[in-house]
């Protein structure tokens, strides 16, 4: 949902930490245009399947997805409308992730009317930064539109890793060892 926006598309990409190697599917890419419709106007529907796989022995760095939405400005040049990025879930099945998005601003004064005359708006050159928490408290950013993301989660052997993800309590999963829920009497 991008208020006043059209035509708009998506990129993706995903941050994960050092212990996790990707063995299947894309690590990036890109949605094809959408466009608003009379049904929903208020709506843009990519319906862009991602599928990737993950390799990992270290829930440390669980894996996080970034995404990009561009579309043209009054100009007609593409000009990045919101960033985003959420973790992907841990437990097992669907589940539905909205991701508030937001863009970067200009500091100054001066940077704004440059940026309004050029047309160059700020953007991040790597948009993987918005995963990581460094440097991140001296952007100055405006909230913009929102993406939802369904995912469906399968997990494989996380118990012989000694980590329990059984949905038991959604409104309370975690990723604790099985060994610390585990207590002697």
């Amino acid at each position: 949902q991008f208020p006043g926006f059209d035509d708009l598309y998506c990129k993706f990409c995903f941050v994960y930490g050092q212990d996790w190697v990707p063995t299947a599917g894309l690590e990036e890419g890109i949605s094809q245009i959408t466009s608003k419709s009379n049904v929903a106007p208020t709506t843009l529907v990519w319906n862009f399947p991602i599928d990737i796989t993950f390799k990992s022995t270290n829930p440390s760095g669980w894996p996080q997805i970034v995404v990009s939405v561009y579309g043209p400005d009054f100009f007609g040049n593409d000009v990045v409308r919101g960033y985003g990025a959420v973790h992907v879930p841990f437990t097992p099945g669907r589940h539905t992730r909205t991701i508030a998005m937001f863009v970067p601003e200009s500091t100054s004064r001066l940077q704004k009317f440059t940026s309004w005359f050029t047309g160059r708006r700020p953007e991040f050159t790597d948009p993987r930064v918005i995963a990581q928490g460094e440097g991140r408290e001296v952007t100055r950013v405006r909230s913009q539109g929102f993406v939802t993301i369904s995912f469906n989660v399968v997990t494989k052997d996380m118990k012989k890793l000694g980590y329990d993800v059984s949905p038991s309590d959604m409104q309370n999963p975690s990723l604790v060892p099985v060994t610390e829920g585990i207590h002697k009497h």
